[in-house]
């Protein structure tokens, strides 16, 4: 017979580890995601007939005068400037998540696109582009021609 070893502290890991990420998430500290993820959501489709994409982004809180949208190529680029301005004090922050300043988001579709014909409306917090693609990128319709076999009648 032989003789295993065990920790006696082994079972007390799970636990160590479910205490670390509750300090981690708690109000001691930022998450680390929440440092870098200062880019908004969005949500890219092509529309039914697949002559547009229709781009929407979720930017909550921001007025239209603060949105700038370029578009080159087959490249689409929003860019949000929040303004900083001097705020009243408040206290100090325990958790602090809410980005000023400015945000960009550069999306690369697949085809080339009517820059120029790049329809955008703000409702509600969400940015809707509707972005046309160019002729040569639109699918055709191809009819087939039916050839008579030669000597059949």
């Amino acid at each position: 017979m032989s003789l295993i070893v065990r920790d006696p502290f082994e079972t007390l890991t799970p636990l160590r580890d479910a205490m670390s990420r509750l300090f981690e998430e708690s109000f001691v500290g930022p998450r680390s995601d929440l440092l870098t993820s200062q880019a908004f959501p969005v949500d890219i489709y092509e529309t039914d007939d697949q002559h547009a994409y229709v781009v929407e982004a979720t930017i909550p809180g921001t007025k239209p005068e603060n949105i700038q949208i370029t578009a080159v190529d087959n490249t689409l680029t929003i860019r949000v400037a929040e303004k900083q301005e001097e705020k009243v004090k408040k206290g100090n922050y325990v958790r602090r998540e809410r980005y000023e300043g400015e945000r960009l988001r550069a999306i690369t579709l697949p085809t080339t696109i009517e820059a120029q014909k790049v329809e955008a409306t703000y409702e509600h917090g969400v940015l809707t582009l509707r972005i046309p693609k160019t002729e040569a990128a639109k699918p055709k319709q191809i009819r087939v021609q039916v050839r008579q076999a030669i000597g059949s009648h």
